[in-house]
């Protein structure tokens, strides 16, 4: 006879161990702590580090450990301005995310699952979310000049409301994620096939060949938008697609610049180890812990710091199955490691357009960009409101520098409708701007050398 095991003992621990968020601004003078402690989830740490990423808070160092079933983490974070969270309305966000009153433990969300990944309905944008009734549409193919430009006319001319979107291209792919509705009715689209015909044609160039997939998705089964995209453009490495690198002029990254990462045995405690060493940047952390669960690794324990100008993350993960990774899985992981990091990687400009929206703005916009020879690496559309806030990072289709007689000319016709503000992107060479705990004085807005925490050395000493 087997033994009884209650179906509700789990979550009874659940009940009386739920997660716990500290939010400690007096600890460190030049960040905010936020400390999570919880029992362990298979995806937990995912779903922590994604609250952080959609607030636009900087992770400039981070202690991870999950051994058991236990899991605590202490992130030190920052704004955008670089200084401590203090904004009553993020902290509150903050707590309900990850305190007791949130969905942190809860089924397939916490799970790490395709559905899950998201602790609001929707899609999230920062603290907005995406409402009412809409049709999620998915692209992913080859790239091109100009190709958004179409895709946002087709819209348009199918009387389509775009409400958000996010578009990624990395070496000659892009990866798009559109969330519309129809414009007679403002509810979600009733007939999609037509609309899954034109943008098919549209990624094929307008040639009656085999096409790429374009993928409608409902609402309710919609995951978190950024993960989404990692998993399109994921499938292309998957695919052989994404070796070998394809850029041109500003956005290429120097062979000095690209992303380190090691793949070593850590005979001690029996985990497989990556370090990764690359330019620290916002959402770092996010795309390498994505990219490990979405592959069905398991992070046990993680440092992260930072050495100038320079992300340092070490890792310690294994298969779900609790095996260490063989030689074969850990050359793919680097692999897709790399592809991670470089995806949200841009150089060039950044237009940022802000004015009421229309349905064929985005048509507008792009047909403008792509006539003064300007390919879009990168965009981000919200609505919020009646407002459109649209941020397309754009570089030279030809691979030069965009000359300031290209970007007055595109004050000259987009500024009339819209405000327009446009911005520099650090040369991946340049230093960060922001000032980050532990930056000194006269330091040009670099990182500065901070001291870097290895669970490795922790390991040697615990065994002498």
């Amino acid at each position: 006879m087997l033994p009884y095991f209650d179906p509700e003992y789990e979550n009874f621990s659940q009940r009386i161990n739920p997660p716990r968020v500290c939010i400690d601004n007096s600890t460190c003078s030049e960040c905010t702590l936020v400390k999570v402690d919880s029992m362990n989830k298979n995806g937990i740490l995912l779903e922590v580090v994604q609250v952080l990423s959609d607030l636009d808070l900087t992770i400039s160092k981070a202690y991870i450990t999950s051994d058991g079933g236990w899991f605590m983490d202490v992130f030190h974070v920052v704004d955008k301005q670089g200084q401590k969270v203090t904004d009553e309305n993020t902290i509150k966000h903050i707590e309900k995310a990850l305190g007791p009153d949130s969905n942190l433990l809860g089924g397939a969300k916490a799970a790490g699952g395709g559905g899950g990944g998201s602790s609001s309905p929707g899609r999230s944008v920062g603290m907005h979310s995406i409402g009412g009734d809409h049709t999620a549409i998915e692209l992913k193919g080859p790239d091109r000049t100009g190709l958004l430009s179409e895709v946002f006319a087709v819209l348009a001319e199918l009387g389509c409301n775009v409400l958000a979107a996010e578009v990624w291209t990395h070496r000659a792919r892009v990866a798009c994620v559109v969330y519309v509705n129809d414009v007679a009715t403002g509810q979600a689209i009733g007939d999609p096939s037509r609309i899954e015909h034109r943008l098919r044609l549209v990624l094929a160039g307008g040639e009656a060949t085999p096409q790429p997939p374009v993928a409608f998705v409902s609402p309710g089964a919609a995951t978190h938008v950024d993960r989404r995209l990692h998993q399109l453009m994921h499938a292309d490495v998957d695919d052989g697609d994404d070796g070998g690198v394809v850029v041109v002029g500003e956005a290429a990254e120097g062979e000095g610049e690209r992303p380190v990462v090691s793949v070593e045995y850590c005979e001690e405690k029996d985990y497989s180890v990556v370090n990764v060493k690359c330019r620290d940047r916002a959402k770092l952390l996010f795309d390498i812990v994505c990219t490990l669960t979405d592959m069905h690794y398991v992070v046990s324990h993680a440092s992260v710091s930072s050495q100038g100008i320079y992300g340092l993350q070490e890792l310690y993960i294994r298969r779900k199955d609790g095996r260490t990774l063989q030689k074969d899985e850990a050359e793919r992981v680097i692999k897709c490691l790399e592809a991670a990091i470089s995806r949200r990687v841009s150089e060039g400009f950044t237009l940022e357009l802000c004015g009421r929206d229309r349905v064929g703005l985005l048509s507008d916009v792009t047909r403008v960009l792509r006539e003064h020879g300007l390919t879009v690496t990168r965009a981000d559309v919200t609505t919020v409101g009646e407002q459109a806030i649209n941020v397309f990072y754009v570089r030279d289709a030809s691979g030069q520098p965009v000359d300031m007689k290209t970007i007055e000319g595109l004050r000259v016709q987009i500024g009339q409708t819209v405000m327009l503000n446009v911005k520099k992107v650090p040369s991946s060479s340049s230093p960060t701007t922001a000032k980050l705990p532990g930056q000194q004085p006269g330091s040009g807005g670099a990182l500065s050398r901070t001291s870097f925490f290895s669970f490795g050395s922790l390991f040697a000493k615990l065994r002498a």
